[in-house]
């Protein structure tokens, strides 16, 4: 076995630069484990690599991977790995700004894994590691949200979004939540206590909050302007059409004035996974999958996603 099916594009733009092609399986290096992926979600940040909004990063060799999380199996277990097995069930992600999980195979250090939840299956398991891990590091570590504080979501049917309503719920917060008009229903059946129309209910008509979590990336200074005396504000997510002037907002709140905007870019480790899983076999969170698309359909998946109205994560499955 010397290749492997990977999801690749060859330049910058629309969903349909995305195609199944074929590459070498990675060599496993001493510090490392093989994985044999089973399953994928698709996320936000993939989308602007893909379109090439980040390309002062991505650069511009191709052909290009994406993908940044996984579930799958130990295939292999390098030479100076020790606390795993071949054959056991991880999930975890790839390094910062590394993508090419969008394949049958990848190779990451023990540190980025943790053992699966063992009540999930793949397509069920993969809707909660970007999320879930995002959200515990926003509201427990970032923004220390109290039981009875009130928490305000922000995309809150999304991938993320739809994990912050339940970690929120489970944390002892009164959640209110902002999300489409057909998507009121699921993110009730979320657990919020309180959920609107964000068409048709602005900012000022929401009250005011302890802790608010944004996963949209615009109108930061009307939102921010809700927070009570000592609430606290994370963003995970800056205005694609306007990103310098939304992260030079974002830098600048976080270290200025009373209600201060905490933003982080996201790369978890092996606790925060096995916290992950904990909450999962406790039933704290529980799968959000939209669709199930195959590799070869990894553009349809993207498009998907930018279309909007997602609840919860559009997953390619690795059959």
């Amino acid at each position: 076995m010397n290749e492997m099916r990977a999801a690749l594009y060859d330049r910058y733009g629309p969903p349909e630069v995305l195609y199944e092609g074929r590459v070498p399986v990675p060599d496993v290096n001493p510090g490392e484990v093989l994985v044999r992926v089973r399953a994928i979600s698709v996320n936000g940040g993939e989308l602007a690599g893909r379109a090439g909004k980040v390309r002062l990063v991505t650069g511009r060799r191709f052909p290009q991977r994406t993908g940044i999380d996984f579930v799958g199996e130990i295939a292999e277990v390098g030479a100076s790995v020790t606390g795993v097995r071949e054959g056991e069930r991880v999930w975890g992600v790839l390094g910062r700004m590394t993508s090419g999980s969008a394949a049958e195979y990848v190779t990451v250090r023990p540190r980025q894994i943790a053992p699966a939840p063992g009540n999930l299956t793949p397509v069920e398991a993969i809707s909660l590691p970007a999320g879930g891990t995002t959200s515990i590091t926003a509201l427990r570590d970032k923004a220390r949200l109290r039981p009875g504080e009130r928490l305000l979501v922000r995309g809150a049917s999304g991938g993320v979004g739809s994990v912050a309503v339940q970690l929120g719920k489970a944390f002892g917060a009164h959640v209110t939540a902002l999300a489409g008009p057909n998507n009121l229903d699921f993110v009730r059946g979320l657990g919020a206590d309180e959920v609107f129309d964000h068409r048709t209910t602005g900012p000022s008509e929401l009250g005011s909050f302890d802790v608010i979590m944004d996963t949209a990336g615009t109108e930061h200074p009307a939102f921010r302007r809700l927070l009570a005396p000592g609430g606290r504000m994370v963003a995970i997510a800056f205005d694609m059409a306007n990103p310098l002037p939304s992260i030079a907002y974002l830098l600048a709140s976080a270290l200025h004035g009373s209600r201060r905007v905490r933003f982080f870019s996201g790369n978890p480790r092996h606790e925060l996974f096995a916290e992950l899983t904990r909450y999962a076999e406790n039933g704290d969170v529980r799968p959000v999958v939209d669709t199930v698309h195959p590799l070869a359909s990894i553009a349809a998946a993207h498009r998907a996603l930018e279309a909007g109205g997602v609840r919860g994560k559009h997953i390619i499955e690795i059959a």
